[in-house]
């Protein structure tokens, strides 16, 4: 049952690293598709209400957003790798140091991941109700950029997947610990009863 249960929390460990490194590409893909369309839509970079699309300014709306989103998705990468550092991927026995480690990641999972959503989902909504599509159609033309619709939220929609990636890490994260200790306790108990019974 140990042999598992080592390949599975080096699974876990390693599936943890890809989800920060997922919610790191995701972070610097989502505004692409809002700057090829809406970016050159603003006249005055001093004055960003002086727009040839109204709503176009969410590209603006959303930058501080992604930065923090790209920091704490590279806080997320930092805190996976500590995961190896504190060999909580090949330890037999997890100490303080194991716990610690696989705690500050499920926090910080569990806590980018939803106030992430949140945000997405107040963008999209900015995003579909704003945006004067007719103008944009029309400028779009003009300057020969890429259109978007009422339907064009694909790197909105695509945080459903990030997101996903991210809990996914944190809960197997909690399932490995269970798991380790159930073992622990398993073997302590084994040891014990056969030191009662020489």
């Amino acid at each position: 049952m140990y042999k598992k249960q080592m390949k599975f929390q080096r699974l876990v460990c390693i599936i943890a690293l890809i989800a920060g490194a997922v919610m790191f590409i995701y972070s610097l893909g989502m505004l692409t598709d809002l700057y090829d369309s809406l970016y050159p839509m603003m006249r005055n970079p001093d004055n960003l209400e002086e727009t040839d699309v109204p709503g176009s300014i969410i590209y603006y709306d959303m930058q501080p957003f992604n930065h923090q989103l790209l920091i704490g998705s590279l806080a997320l990468i930092v805190l996976a790798a500590l995961l190896f550092v504190t060999c909580t991927s090949t330890r037999r026995k997890y100490y303080i140091s194991n716990y610690l480690a696989t705690g500050l990641n499920v926090v910080a999972q569990i806590g980018l991941a939803v106030w992430a959503h949140g945000q997405i989902r107040a963008f999209r909504a900015q995003f579909v109700s704003t945006v004067d599509f007719e103008s944009l159609e029309m400028w779009a033309s003009i300057w020969e950029t890429p259109i978007l619709t009422k339907d064009s939220t694909l790197w909105f929609d695509l945080y459903y997947v990030a997101g996903a990636v991210v809990l996914i890490a944190a809960v197997l994260l909690i399932v490995n610990v269970i798991w380790k200790r159930r073992l622990m306790q398993g073997e302590r108990d084994l040891l014990s009863g056969k030191a009662v019974s020489a």
